[in-house]
């Protein structure tokens, strides 16, 4: 680093940097691992074509998912900070959408410590079989104690526990930072989680009717290519399954140093996301050709191939019928938990980072009242009686309306308001062996938020037609759109809030000492007046 970038950097403060690009790489994939490879993927490509499925899944990932994967890249290295700090960098105006991430990430992190506080009691359910012959009631009344919608709101005291368990763990390992917790517990968690899943599926393989289940889920329904739909359903699971979007993998990257291989990092990161969905699509359903075997009944028949119902509702009556049971549900609860606590650390520093840089406060000032204020939430509306109903509502909006919408709005920003896309491929060429072509502009600028916006009209057109779930009108109203309203309300009011640290001075150019080390070769089209002088008047190194 220069004299002057370490000068620029001394100015800022100093800020945690991961160890090393494996470090890194092991983060972004614990957080783009979550529950949802695990229930959601398997039952969107079941339903939308089978193994046809797997043609706009990887066209979506190519075209979608590592192209967004890049910007966010760029955006936390280039301009070293949270995502209000990046968007405040990028113009005062647009600190609101950082912020914006950040209660996106302050919502989810409020219900998904719950799912994994379900989790962990499964863990100990399995040891003896606790659910019985009805895996249905046992989860829906005798644990959740699932009542009508806003009917009452009781605190479920067998949820307490865990989920307490859930918040100290996480605590400590926000509190111990980038690379002493979140690095640290991911190097471990990964690799781990890899090994005991790939065990599940090697086990399901051997289950009796497993073929038959394989069959169901890769036989392709190549008619299903024609339907828009299917296509839509691809773009939205690639969108979700990696983290993109809402300011995680900003600010991971934000973290990396300054002279990083940035380009095949996020293909490493995108295309284990996608082998692990895969893998859990294969132990998904050898284990549901399984069940559909004890049943007698075709593995189309079975019901519950998604979301929370397949993990406890439809697997526990799986674990019940298979020799060795309790271990098989010991493992695959397990798993559910180390892949989503990872998950959860990342969306918790979205918001720890944002707090510390804003209001000049410690990593660990910002953990106790983050954990804090998201625990409180956890505990006391979705802990409850009402829980289950209110995370369905909100999971639905925040991450279909919210996210999409903040996804939009980025890309829009970025590349026609602020026309950083060139200066921005230039960064990300310059920090890595794999160069980036002019492709990547079509799909940022174009193709994405295109596609992201058909997602989004139609979700509102289906939302406003007819309330979601059969909840009623009031109650979406509440725990959706007024949720929704209040994540933006809360993103302008922080935005509008003094900053404590040194934010508006920074210069990417000379942090990252490329005028010294000789610039760009594109034009930074759009770029401050700062970074166009200092790109113009430096040779090209590349």
């Amino acid at each position: 680093m220069s004299a002057a970038a370490k000068q620029h950097s001394k100015h800022h403060g100093h800020r945690e940097e991961w160890s090393g690009q494996f470090g890194f790489i092991m983060s972004a994939i614990g957080s783009a691992i979550g529950l949802g490879n695990i229930w959601r993927f398997p039952g969107v490509a079941y339903t939308n074509g089978g193994g046809a499925f797997l043609v706009p899944y990887i066209v979506a990932l190519l075209t979608a998912g590592i192209p967004i994967l890049l910007l966010d890249y760029a955006l936390g290295h280039r301009y070293h900070g949270s995502s209000p700090t990046v968007f405040r960098r990028l113009g005062k105006a647009w600190e609101s959408v950082g912020w914006f991430h950040v209660m996106i990430c302050v919502v989810i992190t409020s219900y998904y410590a719950v799912i994994l506080a379900w989790a962990v009691r499964y863990v100990m359910f399995s040891t003896n079989l606790a659910w019985a012959d009805d895996t249905t009631s046992f989860f829906l009344k005798d644990f959740l104690k699932v009542g009508e919608p806003g009917v009452n709101a009781d605190i479920v005291v067998g949820i307490f526990i865990p989920l307490a368990l859930v918040w100290i763990a996480a605590f400590i390992v926000m509190a111990l930072g980038v690379t002493r917790g979140i690095e640290r517990i991911n190097r471990f968690f990964i690799p781990f989680l890899v090994v005991i899943f790939a065990a599940l599926v090697i086990r399901a393989l051997f289950l009796q009717g497993a073929l038959d289940g394989l069959n169901a889920f890769f036989t392709p329904n190549w008619s299903a290519l024609s339907d828009p739909g299917v296509w839509i359903a691809a773009y939205s699971q690639i969108f979700f399954s990696l983290s993109v979007g809402f300011g995680i993998m900003l600010t991971y990257s934000s973290y990396l140093k300054a002279k990083s291989n940035i380009v095949p990092t996020a293909l490493v990161t995108g295309f284990a996301n996608s082998s692990f969905e895969i893998l859990a699509g294969i132990g998904v359903f050898a284990t549901l050709g399984f069940m559909a075997a004890q049943q007698g009944v075709p593995v189309n028949e079975l019901q519950g191939l998604s979301g929370p119902i397949l993990s406890f509702v439809t697997f526990p009556a799986v674990i019940s019928m298979m020799p060795g049971g309790p271990l098989f549900g010991i493992v695959f609860f397990l798993s559910l938990t180390i892949a989503g606590f990872t998950s959860l650390v990342s969306l918790l520093q979205v918001t720890s980072a944002a707090f510390q840089e804003k209001f000049g406060i410690s990593r660990r000032s910002a953990t106790m009242w983050i954990t804090g204020v998201s625990g409180v939430a956890s505990v006391f509306i979705f802990s409850t009686t009402d829980g289950l109903n209110a995370l369905d509502v909100v999971d639905k909006y925040i991450n279909e309306l919210g996210i999409i919408g903040a996804a939009i709005v980025a890309c829009v920003v970025v590349s026609f308001v602020l026309r950083r896309l060139p200066l921005l491929r230039a960064h990300l060429n310059y920090n890595s062996m794999l160069k980036l072509g002019p492709w990547w502009y079509a799909m940022v600028a174009v193709l994405v938020p295109a596609v992201l916006s058909v997602i989004l009209v139609a979700t509102v057109i289906e939302l406003i037609k007819e309330p979601y779930g059969g909840y009623p009108v009031w109650f979406n109203a509440t725990f959706g759109w007024a949720m929704i309203v209040g994540t933006i309300a809360a993103s302008v009011i922080f935005s509008l809030l003094r900053w404590k640290t040194p934010v508006d001075d920074f210069d990417p150019m000379t942090f990252h000492g490329i005028e010294a080390a000789g610039g760009y070769n594109d034009s930074p089209v759009g770029a401050t007046a700062t970074e166009a002088s200092a790109s113009s008047s430096a040779s090209t190194k590349q």
